[in-house]
């Protein structure tokens, strides 16, 4: 009796437009994040999400649209845990070790975005270059009112910019000694290790916001 394969194949579940829309931008996060902003291509993208050209632009009318989107995806989700995560927080101190744990989380949860921001080569193009500027001037922002030590604005600002660039300094340096080595780790074992780092780094930070004062 000839099989019925009606009856035995599998049914293939077809991707939602948003569904295809999230696998797109994690599939490109993680080629942008490998091989750079200049060396990955539609093609590449198209490629490793296992789509055609024409439904991936369907979705992004260019790399240039697709890199910016997940810039601006990646600073609205730091800046929502971070002020999630420093709401209850009750005095300066606990402040800073709360965002940097959250910070420091969502690194370990998802390097590969953070490598995008950390990727520099944009050649000549201002646009991707100023996106990845304004993500840095709404962390400055966020960090700001976290420096309660009766400085004036400016002061202020200076400080946020350095506590930043220590955070992002960090971040480099854990993802360059650990090289992929937490890829497999358990989400309490990332959890884990991000609290670490956090705790590190807070330690370091407020021992100099500690002896801060105004000029």
């Amino acid at each position: 009796m000839p099989i019925d394969i009606t009856e035995t194949a599998p049914a293939v579940k077809r991707l939602t437009g948003e569904e295809r829309r999230a696998q797109l931008l994690e599939t490109s996060a993680e080629l942008f994040a490998r091989r750079g902003y200049r060396s990955t291509t539609m093609d590449d993208v198209a490629e490793a999400a296992g789509v055609t050209k024409p439904l991936l632009y369907q979705h992004f009318s260019s790399k240039r649209a697709l890199y910016l989107e997940l810039v601006d995806a990646l600073a609205y989700q730091m800046l929502v845990d971070l002020a999630a995560a420093t709401a209850e927080a009750t005095g300066p101190r606990q402040k800073v070790e709360l965002a940097l744990r959250a910070y420091f989380r969502l690194m370990v949860r998802d390097p590969a975005a953070f490598r995008l921001l950390n990727d520099k080569d944009h050649g000549d193009d201002d646009e991707l270059g100023g996106a990845i500027r304004r993500v840095e001037r709404a962390l400055v922002a966020a960090i700001d009112p976290m420096i309660d030590a009766g400085l004036e604005a400016e002061h202020r600002i200076v400080l946020a910019g350095g506590m930043l660039g220590m955070a992002e300094g960090a971040s480099v340096a854990w993802m360059t000694l650990s090289a992929g080595a937490s890829a497999d780790a358990s989400d309490e074992e990332k959890r884990i290790e991000a609290d670490r780092i956090a705790q590190r780094v807070a330690g370091l930070m407020w021992a100099g916001l500690r002896s801060v004062h105004s000029d």
